[in-house]
């Protein structure tokens, strides 16, 4: 099943775990400077040698298509909005993904629900080994995996970790929890990646550095670090809670009845209250929804996902607002 459609470790704290490794195809020009032909045959070269996968053209989509790809972190903005011809394999449980002609010809994708550096660590590495054995990748021996990008020479991977970090935000500790990641090689970024905000405080964890260090040594690293923040994030909370219950409470149930009872919603306001009523959850405030449910809701009630389950295609912001109000009726 999806990362947002499933039950997992330390989902009060982690939403997903994603493990990304760039890889490009030797005697072919990076894919900026990639022809159709040549993206063509990367294509091919691909398809024969993975199965189990579903093929998608990724030209062929709408705006709207590709966009709810992005929302459900599938893949990139920056595929989103590819111009040379690209596709996109992707098993049947959306957690395993190869985007072929991104910025590097292959970037395989493994994305798990919750807490699990190391189960979408092996099954990147093993999708990684597939592909290995019917393409040449461009490698060097000083330099490691070429990358288009300089940044990801080395081992060309990027393990990132989505967390959900209200009471770290709020009581502005989150600041100094970032200056020191820059210190050991590991960034905190917005909800979408590089150059995104934060979206209902939830924020990607990952590595900054892949030459001159091991997978396994990035892995043991940010799993270090994911720990320590999921245990000052639930003291946190606990902290805030004890303190003063009642207002934390009235807080939470306001949000949930907006939510439940509102004619329009828009995107921002939905991210909003989403973050109370997750936050509520997950203290035992509100019992009758969980994590997994929240996810959901979380990944439905984005624009493009919206618009695409509800068969409306494009329409005004004031149309969509009612048409998240009305979904979020429905589920919760």
């Amino acid at each position: 099943m999806a990362w947002y459609n499933t039950k997992a470790n330390d989902s009060d704290v982690v939403l997903s775990t994603r493990i990304r490794l760039a890889r490009n195809v030797k005697d072919y020009p990076f894919s900026p400077l990639l022809d159709e032909t040549g993206a063509g045959e990367i294509i091919e070269k691909v398809k024969s040698s993975l199965s189990g996968f579903e093929l998608i053209d990724i030209n062929a989509k709408s705006y709207i298509e590709r966009r709810s790809l992005v929302e459900k972190h599938i893949i990139s903005p920056l595929f989103e909005k590819t111009k040379t011809p690209g596709a996109l394999f992707v098993d049947k449980d959306e957690k395993n993904a190869v985007m072929v002609c991104e910025e590097d010809h292959l970037r395989i994708q493994s994305i798990y629900p919750g807490h699990s550096l190391n189960e979408a660590f092996k099954s990147a590495c093993a999708i990684d080994d597939t592909l290995d054995s019917g393409l040449c990748y461009a490698y060097s021996e000083k330099l490691g995996y070429l990358t288009h990008c300089p940044t990801n020479l080395g081992t060309g991977m990027r393990a990132s970790v989505m967390m959900f970090l209200p009471a770290l935000t709020g009581t502005k500790m989150l600041a100094g929890y970032a200056s020191q990641l820059e210190k050991i090689g590991l960034t905190m970024r917005g909800t979408y990646g590089e150059g995104s905000g934060s979206k209902a405080y939830i924020y990607q964890i990952s590595n900054s550095v892949t030459m001159g260090i091991t997978e396994e040594e990035t892995i043991l690293k940010l799993e270090g670090v994911v720990k320590q923040l999921i245990e000052s994030e639930r003291k946190t909370r606990e902290r805030i809670f004890t303190s003063d219950p009642d207002s934390m409470c009235d807080k939470v149930f306001r949000s949930y009845g907006t939510l439940k009872w509102a004619y329009m919603i828009s995107s921002d306001e939905f991210l909003k209250l989403w973050a109370d009523i997750k936050l509520g959850a997950d203290l035992g405030i509100i019992k009758d929804i969980d994590d997994k449910k929240l996810n959901q809701v979380f990944v439905g009630a984005m624009p493009a996902t919206l618009m695409l389950d509800s068969g409306e295609g494009d329409s005004s912001d004031t149309q969509r607002d009612k048409l998240r109000a009305d979904y979020l009726k429905r589920q919760l």
